[in-house]
Order: C-alpha cells, then structure tokens, then sequence
C-alpha cells in the first residue's frame, strides 16, 4: 500500500531564496533532522537526471538512498524519484509566491515501505509526518531568521 503525504509551510522569504536552500542538496543536514549527507554523484548543477545519495537515521537505523530529479524548475517545483533504499517513492517540493513576498513551500511524497520498515508501515507514516511537518518549521524559522546566505 503506498502512503501520500503533503505538507505546506508558509515562511516569510522570497521563493527564490527558499527555492534555492530547499533544493541545494548540501543543505539538507541543515534542516533535515533525520538526514546525516546528501551528496551529489553526478557532474553539473543541479537539474533533471541529477543523481544523489542521502544517508539517513530514522527509526533507530541508518538508511542509504539513492535519488533521481525527475522535475527541476526553479523557482517552482522540484521533483525526485528514490532509485535505491528501503522506502522508494517519489516526492516533490512546490513552492508559490504570495501577494506580500512570502513563499508557501509545500512537499508532496507517494510512497511504499519495504523491507524492515514494512513490518512497522503504520509507524512510518506516522514518524515521517511528524518528521516533515519538525523539518519544514526548522527551515522556515531558519530562512526567516536569515544570515544563510552563501552558506
């Protein structure tokens, strides 16, 4: 059975600032509580058929993925396509402007749970939730606190 997610925080910076942190994948430790690295393994900027491993803890273990960008329009949408790891999916990050410069950042997940995590499904969904919803409070007050720039 796949688990849908979606989750949208408003932070108080323009999109193309958030766009550009939320999407820099050696930015995620920063913000991502569970994530220990992201790195990029394919040469270039970031856009479709970049690849990149992420090495996680959730739940107690330590967890390797592999991604694809499958979507890249900055400063709109990103979208990625998990290629290895014991929770494949898809996931994406949309991000819109409002009238007073503020960014509405919403992540949407499609996913199924395999392995180990399988056995504790209804779990995961939970612990992911209240994951993202930690994740994307820690980035708005991160990005609105500012001083990130070029970091």
């Amino acid at each position: 059975m796949a688990i849908r997610q979606e989750h949208t925080v408003v932070i108080d910076r323009p999109v193309e600032e958030v766009f550009a942190f939320a999407t820099d994948p050696n930015k995620d430790a920063l913000w991502q509580s569970t994530t220990l690295e992201t790195e990029q393994t394919s040469e270039g900027a970031v856009d479709v058929g970049t690849t990149l491993r992420s090495t996680a803890k959730f739940l107690g273990r330590r967890i390797e993925t592999t991604m694809e960008v499958t979507e890249n329009e900055p400063p709109r949408r990103q979208c990625v396509r998990v290629t290895s790891g014991p929770i494949p999916g898809v996931g994406c990050y949309l991000f819109e402007s409002d009238e007073g410069g503020s960014t509405h950042f919403t992540q949407t997940f499609e996913f199924e749970v395999g392995g180990f995590f399988k056995l504790a499904e209804p779990l995961v969904g939970r612990a992911i939730r209240r994951q993202t919803e930690a994740d994307m409070a820690t980035l708005k007050d991160m990005l609105e606190a500012g001083g990130l720039e070029g970091g």
